[in-house]
């Protein structure tokens, strides 16, 4: 059927859309509780977190789309965990950035995106940077996103003393618990896609014993997506203030689309030895999906690793990334009752993300100073500091010095050194920043 050559490539796979529809819903329950844990995060940087669940679902379905039809992949995308807690804790709430400046940098790192996937120089900046400061990045930001999951869910909270301090066990915190708890239980057994119902579950729950206010209705109109539709303000995200954080956006989008690609191309059996035909179409979806986010106004969408439960039940072609996206196209339609999912619910999902990108700190070789020491401080840094490019700066920084003070000079190039002096002034502009707002 020529229908078919839209999702599919000459030598793909053998397939039945049957079972590529399946994949798709497998896919969307999988990752579906982006659609709410991704406005919950935006929200908190001023965004009518109403407009945010139309353009989560929006953004990811046409980041599916792309890989549908231009990778022709069975991989999902959507707003990546991570990223848009960089984009609310640190540029926004931290560094008081306005959210249409944070968009504005978004959409600028996923130009540059586009540009180093055309030009083949993502290649060259990959074979930059050293091989265990990649893998420190991750596990920082699993971190991050894991603080961040236990703040949200009352576990942990300030104290004058200490920073922070256990919460008291209140019904709240130990709903979540359970949730979590099941979550856990149903994982490791090997049941895939509970997360977002378990989240749902929980809702109606807490609805029913009238903990919180049920919605006003369930089934409606979608919210529109015009309090942040085109709203990024390009013109003051240039200003070099703000270049590293484009960097930072671009650095981690780059990186973890590339591992997230490789990793599902491997499973679903796409390389062909350890060459991955399809990679360059791929990472262009994935610039796409990153840019058009932000003209709709939401952090950047990138390829998520939970495609990897798709491919798990027969998903190989575009068909499955295709069948996710119309799901995503269909869920705002229910925004009324997502709208009402209360953060100690949706706190479950930032706590296990945060476990599966941990899992990266078992690659890292800590035994050599000029690699360990730079990774063990961005994955430090990350959480205690709340920020993610701080974290990366530290890790840069500390990593040209140790090679330099070792007399290794043949580790460093161009791209490690420019790196390492935007990082020395985005530290110091931030310093100027914090100082100036005190």
């Amino acid at each position: 059927m020529r229908f078919q050559n839209f999702f599919i490539t000459k030598d793909a796979p053998s397939f039945s859309v049957r079972t590529e529809f399946y994949a798709g819903i497998i896919n969307f329950l999988t990752a579906g509780y982006i659609i709410v844990v991704n406005p919950d995060i935006l929200s908190q940087a001023g965004m009518p977190k109403d407009a945010l669940i139309t353009v989560t679902c929006v953004a990811s379905a046409l980041g599916c789309f792309f890989m549908a039809f231009i990778g022709k992949v069975p991989v999902l995308m959507a707003p990546g965990m991570g990223l848009n807690a960089f984009f609310t804790y640190t540029l926004c709430i931290r560094e008081g950035i306005p959210w249409d400046v944070a968009l504005g940098i978004v959409f600028l790192s996923g130009v540059l995106f586009i540009i180093l996937t055309v030009t083949g120089l993502r290649t060259h900046i990959l074979n930059a940077i050293p091989r265990d400061l990649r893998y420190a990045i991750p596990v920082g930001i699993g971190l991050f996103i894991a603080f961040i999951g236990l703040k949200n869910m009352g576990v942990i909270i300030d104290h004058p003393v200490t920073l922070v301090a256990l919460g008291p066990l209140s019904k709240t915190v130990l709903l979540g618990l359970c949730g979590l708890a099941l979550h856990l239980a149903l994982e490791s057994r090997g049941y895939r896609g509970t997360l977002l119902p378990i989240m749902i579950g929980l809702t109606i729950f807490v609805v029913i014993i009238g903990w919180i206010h049920p919605p006003a209705q369930i089934l409606g109109a979608p919210p529109g997506m015009g309090p942040t539709f085109f709203k990024m303000d390009v013109i003051q995200a240039l200003k070099p203030m703000y270049w590293m954080a484009i960097f930072a956006f671009l650095y981690v989008a780059l990186f973890d689309s590339l591992g997230t690609l490789t990793a599902i191309s491997y499973q679903a059996g796409l390389n062909v030895g350890d060459k991955i035909p399809r990679l360059d179409k791929m990472l262009m979806a994935d610039a796409l999906g990153a840019t058009s986010g932000a003209v709709l106004g939401t952090s950047t969408v990138t390829a998520y690793i939970e495609s990897g439960a798709g491919v798990a039940t027969g998903g190989r072609t575009g068909f499955t990334a295709f069948f996710t996206g119309i799901l995503f196209l269909i869920a705002p339609f229910f925004s009324g009752f997502l709208t009402v999912i209360p953060p100690y619910v949706t706190a479950i999902a930032l706590i296990i993300v945060g476990y599966y990108m941990m899992q990266h700190v078992k690659d890292i070789n800590w035994k050599e100073w000029e690699t360990g020491v730079p990774a063990f401080l961005t994955i430090l840094f990350m959480p205690l500091t709340y920020s993610i490019s701080t974290g990366l700066c530290f890790g840069f920084i500390s990593y040209v010095f140790l090679v330099v003070v070792r007399g290794q000079w043949k580790k460093l190039n161009v791209t490690l050194v420019l790196i390492g002096i935007l990082s020395v002034l985005y530290l110091v502009l931030q310093t100027r920043s914090f100082m100036n707002g005190a």
